[in-house]
């Protein structure tokens, strides 16, 4: 038995399943001799930690990650990032290894810095380069070494059927660069600075990093020969936080007949062609599951949560702050705040509880009452026109079955994540149609994809309905007869 899994972050339900199905047809013929479905992901629905769930059958609060960057302790500035030295629970291909599944695990967010694998592994956009250790076993990042310096500099990939149309050139080095340099300069984990102006750089280094993705998998394919891939391209999430205004006239941005109108969907078919040269690479038994961990959608606006925040008396300054400013760059008076927030792609609010954080002031007495009168406060903001904007603010305790690190004290979704949280202070409007951390078409969205083909149980393009992010572990233990980890959050599939 061999599982192939293709990750494609941010991959929308629309344009896969609806409106461009006709331009991706090695998707269309997995969808029509399989089943598919939306994929509701976790709350939050973002990459960190949304992959993780997946793969463990956790939910963030149990996982105690809840985005990229969390509070380290009650300390108000200090946060890290999340990586897999905080993930202390086994993921697929840590349960399939140990059932005996040779592994190859590429690009899977949460994978850094790489961990024991029975296989191989490749960790995932949170490394910071080259010169990290980023492979397991480490000698794999030697041949990754040697691969990008061979004339060719394509990965040598001339002899596994890969088209010429399907391969970037990459040829940056010259004869003064040292060797470490050259590399560095052309492996990427991520594409660097996508939130920015230089939109023809963007796109190609978004090529550049799809094409490496899928390359390095056909190598691990046939190198390694695993009983399990697994693994996840950035490049569609990247491409619609770039270009999605040139696309949909519902943009509030949008430009139309934009020479990148079409940006989206041509790497849409581009990853598709890609999958199409990578199943062409599997054994006829092969399963295959394509996944994405949360949709997208345009961005419709951003409200500048502290901003709010400090307006409705609950963060207090030092001194006036007259110009936009990030809040870590402004002295707070934290023997007088209640409650402070973080941006992105969901507003996080955190309160000054006595007793817990070093200068808080709410008694802890009061505190589930003063959470749910901001709770309340915070579903009566109103957009630019008067009407309700939609917030709603979860309590972490009522979405997860356990709340493990420093979760904050409300997550809140700006309706339904079409407007994202801006952390920015100091400015002269709540609402904003832009990013206040660099150009961003796009926000996240609540579903994602989900199409599985097992050539052992053909089922003819079935949809399934109510599927969720958490069901894919224990629908893939099942489909293999491994035993399941206790306490996992989902359920396996009816099909």
């Amino acid at each position: 038995m061999k599982l192939l899994i293709i990750g494609l972050d941010a991959a929308v339900p629309d344009l896969v399943f609806e409106q461009w199905r006709d331009r991706l047809p090695n998707l269309n013929n997995l969808i029509q001799s399989g089943c598919y479905g939306n994929l509701t992901s976790c709350i939050p629905a973002i990459t960190m930690p949304a992959w993780t769930c997946m793969m463990s059958g956790r939910d963030p609060g149990e996982l105690g990650i809840y985005g990229f960057r969390n509070r380290v302790d009650r300390s108000y500035t200090k946060m890290a990032i999340a990586n897999s030295d905080k993930i202390k629970v086994p993921r697929l291909w840590n349960l399939l290894g140990d059932a005996g599944w040779q592994v190859a695990v590429l690009g899977v967010p949460g994978t850094f810095p790489p961990q024991i694998v029975n296989g191989a592994l490749v960790s995932c956009f949170l490394t910071p380069g080259f010169t990290s250790d980023f492979t397991y076993p480490l000698g794999l990042k030697a041949q990754i070494a040697a691969l990008q310096t061979q004339s060719s500099n394509d990965l040598n990939f001339n002899s596994l059927n890969i088209s010429p149309a399907d391969r970037i050139d990459t040829s940056t080095i010259t004869p003064d660069q040292d060797q470490a340099t050259a590399i560095e300069n052309n492996y990427l984990f991520d594409v660097p600075n996508f939130r920015a102006n230089d939109k023809n750089r963007i796109l190609r280094d978004i090529y550049r990093l799809g094409n490496q993705t899928f390359n390095l998998a056909t190598y691990l394919k046939q190198n390694q020969q695993p009983d399990l891939m697994m693994l996840v391209d950035m490049g569609i999430d990247r491409i619609q936080h770039a270009f999605w205004k040139y696309m949909d006239p519902r943009h509030p941005l949008h430009e139309p007949d934009s020479t990148f109108a079409d940006a989206i969907v041509n790497y849409y078919a581009h990853v598709d062609r890609q999958i199409g040269n990578l199943l062409a690479q599997c054994e006829p038994d092969t399963a295959v599951l394509v996944v994405s961990d949360h949709g997208a959608q345009p961005l419709m606006g951003g409200f500048a949560l502290n901003q709010w925040l400090h307006q409705e008396g609950y963060l207090v300054f030092k001194n006036a702050v007259t110009k936009p400013t990030s809040l870590d760059r402004v002295a707070v008076d934290w023997a007088k705040t209640k409650a402070w927030g973080a941006g992105g792609y969901y507003g996080r609010v955190f309160m000054n509880v006595q007793g817990r954080e070093p200068q808080g002031v709410i008694p802890l007495a009061e505190y589930q009452q003063e959470r749910q009168k901001l709770a309340q406060k915070l579903a009566a903001i109103k957009d630019p026109q008067g009407n309700l904007l939609g917030v709603t603010a979860h309590l972490p305790q009522q979405l997860y079955k356990r709340v493990r690190g420093i979760a904050p004290d409300l997550i809140v979704y700006f309706q339904d994540l079409a407007w994202r949280s801006l952390g920015t202070v100091g400015v002269d409007s709540l609402y904003a149609l832009e990013n206040d951390t660099g150009p961003d078409d796009a926000n996240h969205a609540q579903d994602g994809i989900m199409i599985f083909y097992d050539p052992t149980r053909p089922m003819g393009g079935k949809r399934l309905e109510g599927m969720e992010i958490y069901d894919v572990l224990p629908t893939l233990l099942s489909r293999y007869g491994i035993p399941m980890p206790t306490g996992l959050r989902g359920k396996v599939w009816d099909w």
